[in-house]
């Protein structure tokens, strides 16, 4: 227990002789009725057995005494969540608490060691709630310190917590005459206090505080219509209400940090008092703290700063109108991590779009923000006589300072000092357009598994004109189509008469429909044309387009149906394996050595939301006993599912679209290409390890569709590259002719054979090994691996790593 034990006043010897007389007594009435209503009493709410209903007619001085001693139990055994209901109900009707008593069970409760479950504050709460202020007045310091230790302790179950602390706060309300309810913006978090010495008055202002203790018992995402009647009771007969409500949301929208779930609930209600106000300014106060509410910690991405905030929030702000919910909903759909609020926040975006007529994909492309940013990415603000400047530059925003016509390298000193709020907001500005622009590259990559198609004017103003999603669209293949079954394929240019898709030999291809490239759908002969033009060209592709892979369906998944083994088999490096999962959008509940962790399906939804891909997979156990962390998982089946309204419908392979079948199956090859022990150069060096003939196997495999483009794509690399004359691309490997050896590195894995024995070389290239070297995509890691080796072991007698070198004369 903390420190309030020792602000306890002692009792004095009557006083305890006369709490303590007949406990004993009362402990044997009880003990048998525990007995008989359950033979495992621990685990039972044994006040509804029939046995029970004999304590009924006792004495309310039986009941007393009984209610002491299983207090007394719950401070000094291994307490059964039973012994909660037991206590309260022994106590329910007994008005004679004394002073005394509440002292006594303080004191048991202090020198017990609990369980976390509160049952040995049940009672001395009951009893502090029911006695005078008179009573109360000297132990108000030791209840304080019991009430801030328990708004602080995360660990007490919920329920008894919070029945506890709202007796308490009753209390010491009563006894300090304190008008805004302890229990509400307490100490648990940062932001109560924040609130309490920021908005003191207005808190306290007539009928403020009964309206805080209404919207907080709100305890559940909807609410009820009697209890919106008692809300709009409150708002009207508080004159500060609505204006406390708007305060209050407006501190937690600046706050941006996690509150306790006090204070969540708090905020939950205060979110339904201010959708009572239909104005637009009620609206965006609205859309800021769903954002708030929605976002998390970057080190606890799962876990969102008011979570029943949020999930009540979402479904508000999806029946406002204006584009602020739109804009809002849709960049939580592709940023919040937490499973229950993107899913409500899917759920309002289908039923925002079905109220306006759009597609879910629709509803988020229309809601990209432009942060106020022109055609160029760029929006300049005069502050005193410099000229600040935001830009997107590639896929970054950055912050500049200009006097007149001369750049400044960094911000000057006098906007530090005299414009520290305008800085701040530009920051700001900067860091919601990054947010932004990585929401987008997720997005438009997405809609690679769609088969959509826009008119021309609505492409040049969404993908093209669009200040952040034009630095995406600009670097990507286009088709357009007249009839909408031939079409021609090309990359926008900007001519006199506006944007335009020009094809292979340059000319203006012509069509009122336009869709995104994809090499499923296109000719081996214009893929490869492609492939070449970008290259040739320089330009680098936001991801890989061009050079993506394809994965059609073999026949063996035809044969099975229902689900595809490709991918199956493969021993993953776990924690590796998990983050990819999670940044390519992939959800999945985390493997452990716990009852259900052994298993994970990771999901993602494809082709605009109507189809869901399952790539199922397993723990590895670790030699290891003592270590608990999960080093390996193993792969299993992916499966696909058709959505069903609400629900979601196992569909065979079959009947999967190819765009989606190709996408969802890339994602897995990319998280075995990636995360495989295969890809570790260390591994062969762990002598007998169970997982060795899986490495051999692997290290040397067939190539898969991923390591076949990054062969194509290093085909067209390494002509260019000055160590062309000493490299030969075969089937498999690269091989490279160096001064003192010959070498082959597995395309797929990366690892490299020695020549002529095939002795295996363990090299960890360090990053940036390439140079300055153009690549036409940047999310192959691999392909820079094996550039950098290459490069490394040309000119291997310049090689001075000790542990390289003594391999190489082995």
């Amino acid at each position: 227990m903390g420190d309030w034990t020792s602000l306890l006043p002692a009792l004095t010897a009557s006083e305890r002789r006369e709490v303590e007389a007949g406990l004993v007594e009362a402990d044997a009435r009880v003990r048998p009725l525990l007995q008989r209503s359950a033979t495992d009493y621990w685990a039972a709410q044994v006040t509804n057995t029939p046995e029970w209903a004999v304590t009924e007619s006792w004495p309310a001085e039986l009941r007393r005494r009984a209610a002491l001693a299983m207090h007394l139990e719950t401070a000094t055994s291994s307490t059964p969540s039973a012994l909660n209901y037991v206590v309260r109900s022994l106590a329910d009707g007994v008005q004679a608490w004394t002073r005394a008593d509440l002292v006594w069970c303080l004191d048991v409760a202090g020198r017990g060691w609990g369980y976390q479950n509160a049952a040995d504050l049940e009672l001395p709460a009951l009893i502090a709630g029911r006695l005078s202020p008179a009573d109360l007045a000297d132990l108000v310091p030791a209840l304080s310190a019991l009430f801030d230790e328990l708004a602080t302790d995360h660990f007490v179950s919920a329920g008894p917590r919070l029945r506890v602390v709202t007796l308490l706060g009753e209390a010491l309300d009563r006894a300090t005459g304190r008008r805004v309810p302890s229990r509400l913006l307490h100490n648990g978090d940062e932001f109560g206090p924040l609130v309490r010495a920021n908005l003191c008055d207005i808190l306290a202002a007539p009928g403020v505080p009964e309206l805080l203790v209404h919207c907080a018992s709100l305890d559940k995402p909807v609410a009820p219509a009697g209890w919106l009647r008692g809300l709009d009771g409150h708002l009207t007969t508080a004159t500060e209400g609505k204006k406390a409500v708007r305060r209050v949301l407006e501190a937690f929208a600046a706050h941006r940090h996690s509150v306790h779930d006090d204070s969540d609930r708090l905020l939950r209600g205060l979110v339904w008092a201010l959708s009572r106000e239909p104005d637009d300014d009620a609206t965006e106060l609205l859309a800021q703290v769903t954002a708030t509410a929605a976002a998390a910690p970057r080190h606890a991405s799962g876990y969102p700063h008011a979570q029943r905030t949020a999930i009540a929030a979402v479904q508000l702000l999806a029946g406002r109108d204006g584009e602020v919910p739109v804009r809002t909903l849709a960049r939580l759909a592709v940023t919040v991590k937490n499973k229950a609020v993107r899913s409500r926040v899917h759920s309002a975006l289908a039923r925002l779009g079905a109220l306006r007529g759009w597609s879910l994909s629709e509803v988020m492309e229309l809601a990209i923000d432009d942060h106020g940013l022109d055609a160029a990415g760029s929006r300049r603000t005069q502050i005193g006589p410099y000229e600040a400047t935001v830009r997107v530059v590639g896929e970054k925003a950055r912050l500049t300072f200009a006097r007149g016509d001369v750049g400044l390298k960094g911000v000057p000193a006098a906007v530090k000092e005299t414009h520290a709020d305008e800085l701040r907001q530009l920051r700001e500005l900067v860091k919601g357009i990054n947010a932004t622009v990585a929401a987008e590259r997720q997005r438009v990559e997405s809609l690679l598994s769609e088969e959509r198609t826009w008119a021309y004017a609505d492409w040049v103003s969404r993908f093209l004109d669009h200040p952040i999603t034009g630095t995406y669209g600009r670097r990507l293949l286009w088709e357009t189509s007249t009839e909408g079954r031939y079409w021609s394929a090309g990359l926008p240019r900007e001519d006199g008469d506006g944007w335009a898709i020009a094809g292979l030999d340059g000319r203006p291809a012509r069509g009122d429909r336009v869709r995104l490239w994809h090499p499923l759908r296109a000719g081996v002969a214009d893929t490869l044309a492609w492939r070449e033009r970008v290259h040739a060209t320089g330009l680098t592709q936001p991801f890989k387009q061009a050079f993506r892979e394809v994965y059609l369906l073999t026949p063996a998944e035809e044969q099975t149906s229902s689900y595809s083994n490709r991918f199956a088999a493969h021993i993953l490096r776990y924690r590796q394996a998990n983050a990819l999962m999670r940044t390519r959008g992939w959800q999945a509940s985390y493997l452990g050595t716990w009852d259900g962790g052994y298993d994970s399906e990771a999901t993602k939804l494809f082709g605009g939301g109507a189809w869901r891909a399952s790539f199922h997979h397993q723990l590895v156990d670790t030699d290891n006993l003592g270590d608990d962390d999960v080093q390996y998982c193993s792969t299993d089946q992916v499966r696909f599912a058709r959505s069903d309204g609400a629900t979601w419908q196992p569909a065979p392979v079959t009947d999967v679209p190819p765009l989606v079948f190709t996408e969802a199956m890339r994602d897995v090859d990319l998280f075995v290409g990636v995360t495989s022990i295969a890809t570790d150069p260390q591994w062969a060096d762990r002598g007998e390890d169970r997982f060795r003939d899986y490495w051999h196997t692997t290290v040397v495999g067939e190539l898969t569709p991923s390591a076949q483009v990054r062969r194509d794509a290093l085909a067209r690399l390494l002509p260019r590259m000055a160590i062309a004359d000493r490299v030969t691309l075969a089937d498999r490997y690269l091989h490279v002719r160096g001064n003192l050896r010959g070498y082959r590195i597995h395309l797929g894995s990366g690892n490299i054979m020695m020549e002529p024995n095939d002795a295996y070389l363990c090299i960890v290239p360090a990053p940036g090994g390439t140079g300055r070297l153009h690549l036409p995509f940047e999310d192959d890691p691999m392909l820079s691996t094996i550039l950098s080796k290459a490069i490394m072991l040309a000119a291997d007698d310049t090689i001075t790593d000790p542990t390289v070198v003594r391999q190489l004369a082995s």
